[in-house]
């Protein structure tokens, strides 16, 4: 076999070969560049978006605590109201029963056979005698009622207590839950004001998204029934409105707060969170879903919208995004229920 040898490089050809590693350099340095100087601000907004993702969690325990708070204390007015009827009822008994001891007391010192030889008229006190067993009788039978009612009474006491201090707790956690949402809030809030402003508005219009300007698309499939269509329609004219933690319309929605005004406007009642709302009916596969329907985001089901057809959903995202259109698939669905 014949041997190659390797002809040694020309100036020229040192000169071009060092250019090129030189500019393979410079290119990757160039290149490092731009995604050094954007890496923080990915950072930041992935982390805005964590805490938005973070607050809303918060806001639906908020809501279910705030809702519980709100059962909680009609429940303890309404044992209140029937306390005070029953203590009047036991007061009008006590009343009457004294009315019989006093009458019992003041004839019931004298022997029954002794006044019956003293009466000078013993048919009149054979008659008064057993108009007094009756009343005896009856007397029984009213004291046998006021202990009942007593009992109760302090039964009714005992369970309004114990719902006035889980109105108690209820009370706190509310508290505590509202602490939790303004604070990841307002720290959201700090790291989006630390981006540049066009930074900051790009994230307010493609968060999530990442497709701005959606709008509701002509052909999709009719709503499943009436009341899905009248909501989805007070969906559609809350489109624009302020995302409000804890707020459930007219002038601002959180995401179930808007799914619940929805509804309410075609006469259904739905629960206040998220989690509640996707057991309001029936499930579907998200492929047979229809506008008016609600989607339900994360395995928690923390947030929820309402699907307007054509893969998009209505719905309140967070703070600083007004209500909108999103794509259906924006997070990982949990589940599709028609209500």
């Amino acid at each position: 076999m014949g041997s190659h040898r390797r002809l040694a490089p020309t100036g020229f050809d040192r000169g071009a070969t060092a250019a090129v590693g030189l500019l393979s350099v410079a290119t990757a340095v160039l290149g490092a560049v731009p995604a050094a100087v954007a890496a923080p601000h990915d950072d930041t907004r992935a982390e805005v978006d964590r805490l938005h993702t973070e607050a809303e969690r918060a806001t639906e325990a908020y809501n279910k605590a705030d809702e519980r708070t709100d059962a909680l204390r009609e429940q303890v007015d309404a044992a209140q109201d029937e306390i005070a009827r029953k203590q009047q009822r036991i007061n009008t008994m006590r009343d009457g029963l004294g009315s019989l001891a006093g009458a019992q007391y003041r004839s019931g010192g004298v022997d029954p056979s002794l006044v019956l030889l003293l009466s000078a008229d013993p048919d009149d006190y054979l008659d008064r005698a057993s108009v007094l067993d009756r009343i005896t009788t009856h007397q029984a039978g009213e004291l046998r009622e006021l202990r009942g009612a007593l009992r109760e009474l302090a039964q009714d006491r005992a369970e309004a207590a114990r719902r006035l201090g889980e109105l108690e707790k209820g009370r706190k956690a509310v508290a505590a839950h509202k602490k939790t949402v303004e604070r990841k809030l307002a720290e959201a809030r700090r790291l989006l004001a630390g981006l540049p402003a066009g930074e900051r508005d790009a994230y307010g219009r493609t968060s999530r998204s990442g497709r701005p300007g959606l709008t509701a698309l002509d052909g999709a499939a009719p709503a499943a029934s009436g009341r899905a269509a009248a909501a989805f329609a007070a969906a559609r004219s809350a489109l624009g409105k302020p995302y409000i933690w804890g707020a459930n319309g007219p002038s601002g929605f959180d995401c179930s707060g808007l799914t619940q005004w929805a509804y309410a406007q075609a006469g259904v009642g739905l629960p206040r969170t998220s989690q509640e709302q996707r057991y309001a009916g029936r499930r579907i596969p998200l492929s047979e879903a229809r506008p008016g329907d609600l989607v339900a985001y994360r395995d928690d089901a923390s947030h929820i919208g309402m699907y307007a057809g054509n893969g998009q959903v209505i719905h309140a995202p967070h703070p600083g995004a007004p209500v909108r259109y999103d794509p259906v698939g924006m997070m990982p669905v949990s589940s599709v229920t028609r209500v």
